[in-house]
């Protein structure tokens, strides 16, 4: 039998040969050995051409100014915008690990948080939020400048340019922070919170509670003239313990997972992609170098000396997770090593800048065992289901690492925090932060309602809350 072979329309014809006539119409004109670059070469042409373009532009216009100071100031900027960029691509990391650690049938759900968590603190803080925590204002709350409508830069506690950051850099970077502790939350209460209450609830977080008690150090309010000063680089008290207090306060209120117990016994269950949580964890590793060196708010030969003593911690806090969990339960567990380098990273925070490097691989140590036997404490013995983990990693570590900034022999000579000091800030802080989170979620329980059905627990959350599936055309195992 003969094949029939139908004949290429003209069409399609016609489009190859315009196409070759474009192609030869100015190929040729280019040098051969520059055919041979690569697309993504070709396209940082134009892009390096932007660039030159406006640093001359710059450095015309700023001719008598470009003393070094200036210079400095300029490179300090730039600096703070990376290291924001670097916290802000945490909440990937959050959302990664989260999403793994939970159940196929949430996942769309704890992505959705994740995802909209950061564009919520973006637009409180800048309303208020960095007004509450910088503003001018007694001990207790500042105030002045909302809606960054100063041009002052006195007015959010800055110096001028260049010797501090421009205002808008100085609020990129401390909203970066501000949600972090509102993603916190998100781990403790996933697989059963309304996706309408965790809304205003981190809206009432980053906005009230996390903007108070970040003017009581950070913005320059009553703890740092309580003995020698409370001491927190970068945050382990002020961003991960009252993330994980009103974590605590939020898993608590809403109650534990359907099946969670029974007869008074925690059940096992599972996360369904520990791809994800390992992914997540790995983002979150390389985001902390944004979160500690940045704390520097400068760039200075002190920011690489941060790095490495943040990554010490994360470090041992991996390996002592690790062995401790292979002593404990008889094999090493991933959830264990992943929260081990989270618990690691998260206790170095307030002293990363203090630490000697053996004190940061200490600290690591210890807060590596911690998360291993903190976990089981909450799950078994307070009965608080906490599916990922985060209160153990941020409220737990978060204390600790606060602590170990006043241990003599964990620092350099002379940088040792007031133990007491470091002792009341904690307190106080907690204190604050279960009271008025627990007021938080009283009054939306009361209003809004903040958990879910029983019914769209067990069909799963993205669908009740969403109407879609994260994986939707695979074959899944039935959701228990």
């Amino acid at each position: 039998m003969t094949s029939i072979v139908k004949p290429k329309s003209s069409k399609s014809r016609n489009h190859r040969k315009t196409n070759r006539y474009t192609a030869a119409s100015w190929l040729p004109r280019i040098p051969k050995k520059w055919r041979r670059l690569s697309p993504s070469l070709w396209a940082c042409i134009p892009l390096a051409a932007l660039i030159v373009a406006l640093w001359s532009t710059a450095a015309s216009a700023q001719e008598q100014e470009l003393t070094p100071e200036y210079v400095q100031g300029v490179l300090n900027t730039i600096w703070i915008v990376v290291a924001s960029i670097l916290v802000i691509f945490m909440n990937a990391g959050f959302g990664m690990l989260e999403t793994g650690f939970c159940r196929q049938k949430n996942a769309v759900n704890i992505l959705s948080k994740n995802l909209i968590v950061f564009a919520l603190a973006t637009l409180i803080y800048w309303a208020v939020g960095f007004s509450f925590m910088y503003g001018q204002g007694g001990g207790f709350i500042g105030g002045g400048g909302w809606f960054l409508s100063s041009g002052d830069p006195a007015t959010y506690g800055l110096a001028p340019f260049p010797e501090g950051l421009p205002i808008p850099v100085s609020f990129l970077f401390q909203v970066a922070f501000a949600a972090t502790a509102a993603t916190i939350v998100s781990g403790a209460v996933a697989e059963r919170v309304r996706f309408s209450a965790f809304i205003v609830f981190s809206l009432l977080l980053v906005g009230i509670s996390y903007a108070i008690t970040g003017h009581w150090t950070w913005g320059g309010g009553w703890l740092n003239n309580v003995g020698g000063g409370f001491q927190d680089f970068a945050g382990s008290t002020i961003v991960h313990s009252v993330g994980g207090w009103a974590a605590l306060m939020g898993a608590y209120w809403i109650g534990p997972r359907t099946g969670k117990y029974e007869d008074g016994r925690p059940q096992a269950i599972p996360g369904h992609n520990m791809s994800l949580a390992t992914l997540g964890c790995l983002i979150l590793w390389i985001g902390w170098f944004g979160f500690n060196p940045g704390s520097e708010l400068a760039a200075t030969p002190n920011v690489p000396y941060i790095a490495v003593t943040t990554n010490l911690s994360a470090a041992a806090g991996g390996v002592a997770a690790t062995i401790t969990s292979a002593i404990k339960d008889g094999k090493p567990d991933i959830s264990m090593i992943i929260n081990g380098i989270l618990g690691g990273l998260v206790a170095i925070t307030a002293g990363c800048d203090a630490m000697t490097y053996a004190g940061a691989a200490i600290t690591g140590v210890i807060a590596g065992v911690l998360v291993v036997f903190a976990v089981p404490f909450f799950d078994s013995v307070l009965k608080i289901d906490d599916p990922v983990g985060a209160i153990s990693v941020h409220l737990v570590n978060g204390a600790w690492g606060t602590i170990a900034v006043a241990f003599p022999f964990f620092t350099q000579s002379g940088s040792t925090a007031d133990f007491l000091a470091q002792i009341i800030g904690i307190l106080s802080i907690g204190l604050f932060t279960v009271v008025l989170s627990s007021i938080f979620w009283l009054v939306l329980k009361a209003t809004l309602g903040i958990r879910v059905s029983e019914d769209e627990e067990k069909e799963g959350l993205d669908i009740g809350e969403h109407g879609m599936e994260a994986y939707h055309g695979f074959i899944k195992e039935a959701s228990k």
